[in-house]
């Protein structure tokens, strides 16, 4: 498909206004990118923006964190996300040199599993100066195995008689995003969905530590200095601004809202720039290690929470 510029740029334009639109997903935003960009339809002026706008979607949607419940969450809550993060970002770097994944497209997915999906990758990115096609397969992986545990948890969890606690701890380590953990867990039970969102608030603040480790070890050796992630840092502020100042919920609410819609923006920009050779480059390799991340925590949390041996 052959259009000029001023076309491909309209057409951008009109996709990106339905992002606006409530009945459009993440994973449909990135398809719409990636269909565009196979059949031909490529706007340089838009995609320059990708970078910033996935920065300053983070930004926004740090104003949707309830800091309260994170620091009213149990012990055990925290206990079982630390262990967990720690666990399935050394699995996954394992795992990532056993099936020589991309050192950082097998960092993305390790991130995404550990932490909480899309959101996480999306942060991680910029920092790790991942490339479109790394950053569409990570994204790809996790939204897939998002929809299959948003299915199943709630059936393992009634097979195997899980209570409304257990199967909301086990939901919020073992499911990537923040809403198939919120939709499994309302599913499972009111109490279920309550501990479900308080444990995957603690994990989703793990993007913090992460993302500065990240640009330490990012590092540009030439020249001696550490790529600071800046956006991560009016993260925090905006965290902070919310649980400090409940008075204008009402308007954090609005800026939490367009960090969402932004971060849709920015999976249309990023599915818009990867290529037939990106997906040939990614191969079969990125899904088989995504699965197999997947289910080692899956089963490995199941385990520990119900301490089967």
């Amino acid at each position: 498909m052959i259009v000029t510029q001023k076309q491909a740029n309209s057409i951008y334009a009109l996709f990106l206004l339905m992002a606006f639109l409530p009945f459009v997903s993440p994973v449909m935003a990135l398809l719409a990118g990636i269909a565009l960009s196979l059949m031909g339809v490529k706007s340089v002026w838009f995609t320059k923006y990708t970078s910033l706008a996935l920065k300053v979607s983070i930004v926004l949607l740090g104003f949707g964190m309830n800091l309260s419940q994170v620091i009213s969450a149990s012990k055990s809550g925290f206990l079982h996300t630390a262990v967990s993060v720690v666990f399935v970002l050394f699995s996954g770097y394992v795992l990532a040199k056993l099936l020589k994944v991309d050192s950082k497209t097998g960092t993305l997915i390790s991130v995404g599993t550990a932490i909480c999906g899309g959101s996480a990758i999306a942060a991680v990115s910029p920092v790790l100066n991942a490339k479109h096609h790394q950053i569409s397969f990570s994204l790809i992986v996790v939204f897939v195995l998002n929809a299959v545990a948003l299915i199943i948890f709630p059936i393992i969890g009634h097979h195997f008689h899980l209570s409304q606690e257990t199967f909301g701890n086990w939901a919020a380590i073992a499911i990537h995003d923040t809403s198939s953990v919120v939709g499994a867990g309302a599913v499972y039970g009111a109490k279920a969905l309550e501990i479900a969102t308080t444990v995957k608030l603690i994990r989703a603040l793990w993007i913090i530590p992460l993302s500065i480790v990240i640009a330490l070890m990012q590092k540009d050796k030439s020249a001696g200095k550490i790529k600071v992630p800046w956006f991560i840092g009016l993260f925090v502020i905006s965290i902070l601004i919310a649980y400090f100042f409940p008075a204008g919920a009402g308007i954090y609410h609005g800026l939490s809202w367009l960090g969402k819609r932004g971060m849709l923006i920015a999976l249309f920009l990023i599915g818009s720039g990867i290529s037939v050779a990106d997906i040939k480059e990614a191969g079969l390799r990125s899904f088989v290690m995504g699965i197999l991340l997947w289910l080692i925590i899956g089963v490995s949390s199941f385990v520990s929470l119900t301490q089967i041996i």
